[in-house]
């Protein structure tokens, strides 16, 4: 049986963050992942969580300016201090959430004469990362997302990932495999996750095109779902799509993996 968690950054906005624990909670997750938690201490989240009896599963460290169309921090040769910074300010919340896993999103390169630079600031700043976390017992794990959504992204495909950690070879560092981003880049995600299950770290999924709940477009999550299950991956599974409709009516997906 699948675990699934639910992104409370594009789930249940309907309404405030921190109200977003007690609808997860009713709506039958027992676990939650956010992408970026920092709008709340972390102590606000703690009381959440214990509060509904869920785990935080996963968070991303700080990408600045990244969802705004910029290169974010992982990359940039010229923010090496402050990304440095933003693995700080994860440590502070990880030593209180103790999440399973904690993303590094790549980020873009706005520049193509500089993409081979920015690709090895990254896997430079990915190890400092790895060594910060590693200590908490903390995976870290970094993600493709799509050029279509994301253009300049450098990371954008299960080879990239996987030439990544053959070049690091560090056993804490894992792939996040999203499956809406990797099928909007032609790739076919139940083949992947099916030979690369034991170097995943962490699922997300969204339908597609869209980026929907399942049923909204074109994917078959049946069969995705018990690729996932016929795998060698036993990690959480993460619902980050964007709902048509209210989060409510787009959780019918989820009925036959719940308990009632």
């Amino acid at each position: 049986m699948l675990n699934f968690t639910a992104n409370l950054s594009l789930l249940f906005t309907e309404v405030a963050l921190i109200d977003r624990f007690k609808a997860a909670k009713q709506a039958e997750f027992n676990a939650v992942e956010i992408q970026f938690p920092y709008e709340l201490s972390a102590s606000a989240i703690k009381d959440k969580l214990n509060e509904y009896d869920l785990k935080l599963v996963l968070f991303n460290v700080d990408a600045a300016d990244l969802l705004q169309g910029g290169e974010g921090l992982a990359c940039v040769p010229e923010k090496r201090d402050q990304f440095k910074m933003a693995i700080d300010q994860s440590l502070d919340y990880a030593e209180l959430l103790k999440p399973e896993a904690i993303n590094v999103l790549p980020g873009r390169c706005l520049d193509s004469s500089r993409l081979q630079h920015y690709l090895e600031t990254f896997k430079e700043n990915l190890c400092f990362a790895t060594l910060a976390f590693a200590p908490l017992g903390i995976k870290t794990v970094f993600e493709a997302i799509n050029t279509h959504d994301m253009p300049g992204f450098i990371i954008h495909s299960g080879k990239q990932m996987l030439e990544v950690l053959n070049q690091l070879n560090r056993p804490e560092l894992l792939m996040q495999y999203d499956i809406y981003h990797m099928q909007m880049m032609g790739e076919k995600p139940t083949t992947f996750i099916a030979e690369h299950a034991g170097k995943i770290g962490h699922i997300q999924f969204a339908d597609y095109p869209g980026r929907g709940q399942p049923g909204t477009g074109r994917i078959d999550f049946e069969r995705v779902f018990s690729a996932i299950e016929d795998s060698a991956y036993s990690g959480w599974v993460g619902a980050e799509y964007k709902p048509v409709g209210t989060t409510a009516e787009s959780l019918d997906w989820l009925t036959p993996y719940t308990s009632t």
